[in-house]
């Protein structure tokens, strides 16, 4: 399915697009309504929880639904290197500084670096963040239409910030097509990547700039030609959403007091 050129980590819009028009499971079903709650509710909890048994619970459970909902779990673990490189990036250093119980200590001829239980967990605490969010993420953009999304972001989000989410999502697809197809040039014209790490970075830097110019010029053509076709600013849709079902109703209550009662008494416990 995943044909680009670009890179197995990268999470592939049309690979997504498919799954969440085709897919057949319980919570493709299930009303989106529904799932944008859950998806809010855990974001909630990714703000104010820093139990790590918590996260590993939430974790375990949206992977569980991932799993049920006929999703590729082996892309998905291809797609999570990218959040994990963002998190280690940022704390691979604070990690050292954190006070607690020392655990590992490396003695540079410059400097003494000592990692402690406190610094082992907000790395820990960092990584389930990320792979919760992106995970709960996609498996809401895996289990609903696109029609059914830009229904409601027109009908919650104001304008134009409506506007502005539904031109972004369909143009990610034009974007992704442009890198594509110039990592495809680059290729056949003898580009490689087995080179130094400042060569790669460079090679790396140079595509995505000429991506980030063209991107201007295309998004030009995109508008003359959505103009031209009646576009006037307002993208309206009058797709029917499911409402939320009395069992949904249950359940979705069930799983909010129990995140709320999980933030009262264990919110901010290890």
């Amino acid at each position: 399915m995943n044909n680009s050129q670009a890179s197995g980590h990268i999470p592939d819009l049309d690979l997504i697009t498919h799954y969440s028009e085709n897919c057949r499971s319980a919570l493709s079903r299930a009303s989106p309504w529904t799932k944008l709650v859950a998806l809010i509710a855990i974001i909630v909890i990714l703000t104010i929880s820093n139990s790590v048994k918590l996260l590993v619970a939430l974790y375990a459970l949206i992977l569980i639904l991932y799993w049920q909902s006929n999703l590729p779990l082996r892309k998905l673990f291809d797609w999570c290197l990218l959040p994990i490189l963002f998190v280690l990036s940022l704390v691979v250093l604070l990690m050292w500084s954190e006070p607690g119980v020392p655990l590992f200590s490396l003695r540079l001829a410059w400097v003494s670096l000592t990692l402690t239980d406190n610094g082992l967990l907000l790395l820990i605490r960092l990584l389930l963040k990320a792979l919760i969010s992106m995970t709960s993420s996609l498996l809401l953009l895996m289990t609903t239409k696109y029609a059914h999304l830009s229904a409601i972001i027109y009908r919650t989000f104001p304008s134009p910030l409506d506007q502005i989410f539904l031109m972004s999502y369909r143009f990610l697809f034009i974007t992704l097509d442009m890198v594509d197809s110039m990592i495809r040039a680059f290729k056949s014209r003898g580009g490689g990547f087995i080179k130094s790490m400042s060569r790669q970075s460079q090679t790396f830097a140079e595509i995505f700039a000429l991506v980030f110019i063209r991107a201007y010029d295309q998004a030009e053509r995109v508008n003359k030609a959505m103009e031209s076709r009646g576009y006037n600013g307002t993208y309206t849709t009058t797709t029917e959403v499911q409402q939320i079902t009395p069992i949904e109703y249950l359940i979705l209550s069930a799983f909010l007091v129990a995140v709320a009662y999980l933030l009262l008494f264990y919110g901010s416990s290890i």
